[in-house]
């Protein structure tokens, strides 16, 4: 027995399932966000990446250019000012003046003294400047003279070079006197200049995080606008789905997603005036066969007593009926009992579609009554039975009775003897099997053998039943919340099982409160 879950459960349980849907990787909003994520970061890393070049370039070049200006205007006033041969203090002495220039860069001069020894001269930071601080490439560049043309004023020119000493970024730079004198170079440390680079790209970096964060927001909010629309679209559409013919959109606006909505409702509307027709001529169609069957009964009695008559002038010893026409009569007994079967079969699925068909529950012996329906029909030499006693269900007796009868009336008269009855106990539910030792069904024919007036032969299409007894059958076995199948068995013949649970009762209610009998109703209506 189920018990019904707290209210509070299911809202928080349904409250579960619209966050996995909204998250789902197959989520429309899902992908909308990512895209505006995808396209608002793609923007975000462009424009700091261009933003960090061009900001990153200009204090660069700014602080490059102020040092290089101020190194090239030291050499030309204070090392221009040395004689071609200065000695080793007349070079630290100039070197420390120009040290101490507005830019604060380390200074080193490279000369020969009068004897032609190589002296130096270093001062400024970093301390221990010298020539191994320069690049080689840097100082052959330096010394190497250029040809005076026309376009080059100078021999000598003013090169620089962007280092890196421990992870410190420098500018090292070099020219030589013209006219004859020492040669300079200055190392200046950018690690300044690297400090507002690195702060630059922080904040560009929070800028792209904000940008991104900025666009999903963005995005969950238009995902909504747009998303709410579709939203109750499909939740329309489920309700349509559920039967609720009159759902139906508030439409505003003049977008695509109203005209989407004016065409719903559109088609809701004429789905709902279309099956509200069918429903019209289905209940006519219905009203029809039952007034027909009704109608037929009054006379169909008179003839069944007139045939009943005649039945038994044909078996009395002596009787009076002329051989002649005893064929012909024999003929009308045999169709006036089949047609009297017709009408009352027909009496039966009228009470299914219509829905009106109800369950008279007792507790039976499920043994008891197979033996009761086979005896019945004097069919105890063509059954073989083998259902144990006391296997109990609360189920309709006349129904399951109905249904027994079709199963083993159609495997005596298509199958083969001897039928094979067996019942067994589920855990919830109580099985029968009907097998008989025929040729089988073949497999076209196993998805229609419940269809209403269904023939396995074209080129017989008139038989001794009305086609209407399996179809019932089914209709019964449904209005008791179970189920028959058929089968071929691996050892020859066709296997009806019957599943029906152990106690109907629950059904049952279910069936009184609806109006339209339940599952039994609406499955009896699918078939044929």
């Amino acid at each position: 027995m189920t018990q019904e879950r707290p209210a509070g459960a299911r809202g928080w349980s349904a409250a579960r399932k619209g966050v996995r849907s909204r998250l789902r990787l197959t989520s429309l909003r899902l992908r909308l966000v990512v895209v505006f994520g995808l396209v608002a970061l793609t923007a975000a890393v462009s424009a700091s990446g261009i933003a960090y070049w061009l900001n990153r370039e200009a204090v660069l070049t700014r602080a490059q250019d102020a040092v290089l200006g101020d190194f090239e205007q030291e050499m030309r006033n204070r090392a221009g000012s040395l004689p071609e041969h200065p000695t080793q203090d007349e070079l630290q002495h100039t070197a420390g003046q120009m040290a101490n220039s507005s830019q604060r860069f380390g200074v080193l001069l490279v000369a020969e003294d009068s004897t032609g020894k190589t002296v130096y001269g270093s001062a400024g930071e970093p301390a221990g400047f010298s020539l191994a601080d320069v690049p080689a490439s840097l100082r052959a560049a330096v010394d190497r003279r250029q040809k005076v043309t026309g376009a080059n004023k100078s021999p000598y020119h003013l090169y620089w070079q962007r280092i890196a000493v421990d992870d410190t970024p420098y500018l090292v730079a070099g020219s030589r006197v013209i006219g004859g004198g020492p040669t300079g170079y200055m190392l200046k440390s950018l690690e300044p200049e690297a400090k507002d680079i690195d702060s630059l790209a922080w904040s560009l970096g929070i800028a792209t995080a904000l940008a991104l964060i900025g666009s999903a927001l963005l995005a969950q909010a238009l995902a909504t606008t747009v998303l709410k629309p579709v939203h109750r679209l499909g939740t329309a559409a489920r309700r349509l789905g559920e039967g609720k013919l009159d759902t139906r959109l508030r439409v505003s606006g003049t977008d695509e997603l109203a005209d989407l909505s004016r065409t719903f409702n559109n088609a809701a509307e004429s789905l709902e005036k279309r099956v509200e027709d069918m429903a019209a001529r289905e209940a006519s169609s219905r009203r029809f066969v039952a007034d027909m069957s009704h109608e037929l009964r009054t006379p169909l009695t008179a003839i069944t007593a007139v045939t009943e008559v005649l039945e038994e002038e044909l078996d009395a010893d002596g009787g009076t009926i002329d051989p002649m026409i005893e064929p012909a009569v024999r003929l009308v007994v045999s169709e006036t009992r089949r047609l009297n079967d017709l009408v009352e079969n027909l009496m039966e699925v009228t009470r299914f579609d219509a829905g009106t068909a109800r369950l008279v529950l007792d507790d039976v012996d499920v043994a008891d009554q197979i033996t009761a329906c086979v005896d019945a029909r004097a069919w105890l030499d063509a059954v073989e039975l083998q259902a144990p006693r006391g296997i109990h269900a609360r189920l309709d007796p006349r129904r399951l009775d109905v249904i027994l009868a079709n199963l083993i009336g159609n495997a005596l008269k298509h199958g083969g003897s001897p039928v094979r009855v067996s019942v067994r106990a589920a855990e919830d539910t109580v099985v029968i099997a009907v097998r008989d030792h025929g040729p089988g069904i073949p497999e076209d024919v196993l998805p229609h053998v419940f269809d209403r007036f269904y023939k396995a032969s074209a080129s017989r299409p008139r038989s001794e039943g009305s086609g209407l007894g399996l179809s019932i059958a089914l209709a019964n076995a449904h209005i008791h919340g179970g189920e028959i199948t058929a089968g071929n068995s691996p050892d020859g013949g066709a296997v009806f099982t019957l599943r029906l649970p152990r106690d109907a009762s629950e059904l049952a209610e279910r069936d009184a409160e609806d109006p339209r009998g339940g599952r039994g109703a609406k499955d009896a209506k699918g078939q044929g």
